[in-house]
Order: structure tokens, then C-alpha cells, then sequence
């Protein structure tokens, strides 16, 4: 079992969508991650470089999305996944991604995956 660091609700405004609309506004997005990692090492000597710095993450994701623009939130999320493995030391993660205006009649709609190194 390893341990978690997680963000939830973190909010981004990001061009997305399938419309044509879509693709000339800006639409909020929410990530709840949840990201495997020995926070032993860490914990020792209290050290913010041995653990995954949520801050760091954060802007990452943000700035990840202001970047690029996808059509479908289930390309965001792969890519987004990928590319944090590959920048951050996590053992894996767990990303749920919505899209709460995206279907008016529901609170939200969205993806979820879990992917490991």
C-alpha cells in the first residue's frame, strides 16, 4: 500500500469541446487527482523535494491546459496523465476530470482513469 497525495476540485478554465461554439470560449474544468507515493522518505527529515508538491502540480495542470486545446475531455485526460508521470515521481494516479456545463440537466459529467509508471 502506498501512500496518497491528492487535489481535489482543482478548477481551470480551458478551451475545450466538440463545437464550434466551444472552441471560442473558455469552460471550467474540474480534476480531483489522487497520486501514489512513499511519503516516508519525506517525512524523515521533512523535505518538500523527497514528496510530489501538490502547488507544483497544480500550476502544471493549469498551465497544461491553457496550452492545449482538445476536443474531448477523455484526450485532455490521457494526455494530461501521461505527461505527469512522465515529469512527476509518482508510482501512479488517479485522475477524474469534469466537465460540469457540459450537460445541463446534470451536476457534471466527466472521465475517470488510473494509470501506473
Amino acid at each position: 500500500m502506498q501512500d496518497i497525495v491528492f487535489i481535489e476540485g482543482l478548477e481551470v478554465q480551458s478551451v475545450i469541446g466538440v463545437y464550434d461554439w466551444e472552441k471560442q470560449i473558455k469552460q471550467t474544468l474540474l480534476f480531483d487527482l489522487q497520486m501514489e507515493q512513499d511519503n516516508t522518505l519525506s517525512a524523515v527529515n521533512d523535505e518538500l523535494t523527497k514528496t510530489l508538491d501538490y502547488e507544483a502540480i497544480a500550476n502544471f495542470i493549469t498551465r497544461y491546459c491553457q496550452a492545449n486545446t482538445f476536443e474531448l475531455i477523455e484526450t485532455l485526460a490521457e494526455r494530461l496523465v501521461a505527461e505527469l508521470l512522465a515529469t512527476f515521481s509518482m508510482q501512479s494516479i488517479e485522475l477524474t476530470l469534469r466537465k460540469p456545463t457540459a450537460v445541463p440537466a446534470a451536476k457534471s459529467v466527466g472521465v475517470k482513469i488510473r494509470r501506473t509508471r
